[in-house]
This record gives structure tokens, sequence and C-alpha cells, in this order.
């Protein structure tokens, strides 16, 4: 039984000007977390805290410190989203009777999306850095997968734009049964080499049931194929990667351009440790002082795993220092309300007119190893948008709604 995606049945509107600025500052960023994913020191002392806390990030770091021990010299492909929140611009009430535009008119404020084709173009270009010709991309995949149209998108694009790519598709279970590493350190699966592998799974705790899908990730990381993302690239993305960054002076690091530095910056919202130290110990007092301003995060992607609110003060009361240091703190982001309807399957029928909130995510793809980038690109977008009365928004977690942003000049 197949179920469609929940979507907004209107575009959004959203400011003409923000959106360029997200797609412009996307290379920008897709530089800064290549140079953080290859800085060893920094990953080391950022997550030191966070490994004694939470187990899945600490298993993580474990096959990146045997990675290293072994071989530090892989190229790595690292495709990235941004996500970029309005908050305060007012524009939510211009979504004005966009039903009555023609359809022309509408379909010219909708930006081109080459999401699709340029993370699929990215994969090849790193397929072709591989120079072998009978070698697969393989996709990482769920033993149970919900959102498989999606994949198969990229698939299908894979298969009708460069037909003499192969493509395979493969658990992490299916890889320690039938995966091996050549003499070259060369990824086989089924007597077929990997040259790239992209992560559709493998990025919660849910994904490893057995020790067997951690020594497959394993496997996978010691080879020589190309990972989206690589082991270090994942611990780059951790919450409390973000929350170091964010520290006045950080991005220098990584960063020398001034400008592009005040660029990042100022997207950057309040972001706290709360970590066995002072600034640790402060963050925890401002989280329970006025803990309807704060999310409280864990190291985790997708939807369902932050707490908000009042919830935030049972949830640290509960916890000890050491699972603390585990979390951080995120000051709560309230974007503008627009108006819309969602359509999901199971949903009322006709669509109510709800209020709703979005958030803009900017997709990107970069290759590279740890001295030199060869590839850096801005490939799409998407918005996702959700209730305005609701916390979470994933898609994929039937949370939040896929979107179209509708341009408009502010």
């Amino acid at each position: 039984m197949y179920l469609f995606a929940p979507f907004v049945l209107i575009p959004t509107a959203f400011p003409r000007q923000e959106f360029h600025k997200a797609v412009q500052l996307q290379t920008i960023l897709n530089e800064l977390m290549h140079w953080v994913a290859h800085d060893t020191d920094f990953l080391c002392e950022t997550l030191a805290s966070t490994i004694k806390s939470d187990e899945f990030t600490a298993n993580l770091y474990q096959i990146y410190e045997t990675v290293l021990s072994e071989n530090d010299q892989q190229n790595v492909t690292g495709p990235s989203a941004l996500s970029y929140v309005l908050q305060e611009l007012g524009y939510g009430d211009k979504l004005v009777n966009i039903k009555k535009l023609n359809l022309t008119a509408t379909l010219l404020q909708l930006p081109p999306n080459k999401a699709l084709s340029g993370l699929c173009d990215a994969m090849v270009e790193a397929w072709n850095l591989q120079a072998n010709r009978e070698a697969a991309i393989l996709f990482i995949v769920e033993n149970v997968t919900y959102n498989i149209c999606d994949q198969r998108f990229h698939e299908f694009y894979i298969r009708r734009e460069y037909p003499h790519v192969k493509v395979l598709r493969k658990t992490l279970t299916e890889v320690h049964s039938f995966g091996k590493l050549g003499p070259k350190k060369e990824l086989i699966v089924n007597d077929v080499v990997a040259s790239v592998v992209y992560f559709r799974a493998g990025y919660d705790p849910q994904h490893y049931p057995s020790q067997n899908e951690w020594d497959a990730r394993l496997l996978i990381e010691k080879s020589m194929a190309i990972k989206c993302p690589s082991i270090q690239y994942h611990l780059a993305g951790t919450k409390k990667v973000q929350q170091a960054l964010a520290k006045p002076g950080i991005l220098t690091r990584f960063i020398k351009e001034s400008t592009q530095i005040d660029a990042i910056t100022n997207i950057f919202t309040g972001i706290y440790s709360l970590d066995d130290n002072e600034e640790g110990r402060k963050g925890l007092e401002m989280a329970l002082k006025e803990p309807e301003r704060y999310v409280l995060k864990p190291q985790r992607e997708g939807g369902g795993n932050n707490i908000y609110g009042i919830d935030i003060v049972d949830a640290l009361n509960k916890m000890t220092v050491l699972e603390r240091s585990g979390y951080i703190l995120m000051e709560r982001i309230f974007p503008p309300i627009s108006k819309g309807y969602i359509l999901r399957p199971g949903g009322p029928s006709p669509p109510e007119l709800v209020n709703l909130i979005s958030e803009l995510g900017i997709f990107g793809a970069i290759i590279g190893d740890k001295t030199k980038i060869l590839y850096n690109k801005q490939c799409g977008h998407m918005l996702r948008t959700k209730l305005a009365t609701a916390n979470e928004g994933g898609v994929a977690a039937g949370l939040g709604a896929l979107d179209s942003p509708y341009l408009i000049d502010d």
C-alpha cells in the first residue's frame, strides 16, 4: 500500500531577497562543514563530553578513530542541507488570494528546484573520480523503508541520465552478510565494487539493531569508496558541533574572509552548552528559568526527538549531569504565520484552512579531501511546512508537509 507524502496545496509566500541570500550562502556553508569535518582536533575537543553521555555518538566516534588510525587519506563527499528559518519578518499575511492568480503568473514566482538532479549529478561526479566504470553507486537503506518513492526517484534519475552507472540498494545488515574489502580496500558487495556509498539510513540508533550493522558501517568507512556522508561528516553534523561553531571567534578557524564569517554569523540563533562547567550551568539556569524560550535537542537527525517548553524542566530535572552533556539548548525561533491547506492521507476532506509556519532548507553538494575541494555546488531547496501549533515538523515522520516557496518582494 502506497501513501502520498503530506503536501501544502497552495505555495507559501517567502521573501525573495531572503531566499536568494540562503541560496548564495550554501556553498560557503558547504566549505565550512568540509573543513570542520577534516579538523580532527576540533571534533575531538568538541565531542569529548558528548561521547561520554551519548552511546550512539560514541559508537560513531569509535569508528572515526579506527578509520583515522588506519587511513585518513580518503576522499569524501558531503551533501548537506541548511535549515534556514526566518524570524519576525511579518510576511505571512501576504499570501493573498494566490488561487485567483493565473497559472503562468504563479509559476513565475516559483524558483526552479534542481534538488534531485543536483544531488544525483554530484554522486555521479564522485563515481567518475573513482575511475572504475564497472563500479556501482550503493544506496544504504533501512530494512523497512517508508519513503521508498523518494529514494527511487534518485535511483531512476541516475539510471535514465547515466545508464552506464549501476545502482545498488542494500541495508547495513546485507552489507555485513555480503560485503568485504578488496586488496586495494575497495568495497565489494555481492561481487560488485561500490565506489560511492549514499547513506539513506544509518542516522538513528534503530538503524543498528545489532553489532552486525555497526560492523558493516565500519567496513564501509574503512573502504576507499566515497561516502555520502563519511563518518567525519556525520560527526560534523551533530548538534554539539553546531553549538561549538556558534561560539564567538570559532568560525575564523575554518573561514578566512570576514564577509563570509559575518554572513554565517547572521543566521545563527542562540545555542548553548549543558556541559558540567560554568558555561553549561549557565545554560541550565536559563532553561529552567524560561523554558518556553528554548528547545532541548539531542544528537539525532529527523523529527520527534526534541523537547519543548515546560517539558524541558521535567526532562532536565530527571537527567544526570552526564546525561545533560549529550544535549544542547537552542533558542526557539518563532517564524511568521501564514494560512494554507495541508493535504495528508486520512486528513479532512475538504482540507481546512489552517495557520502554518515554514522552514526553508537549501541543499548543496561538496566533494574533496582533507587538503582540497574538488566540487562545491548549491543544488536545490525544500520548503517544509507544519501547523503553527506543532513543535516537530519532519515530513518523513508524518509531522510536516512538503511545500513550495512563492517568492514575493518584501
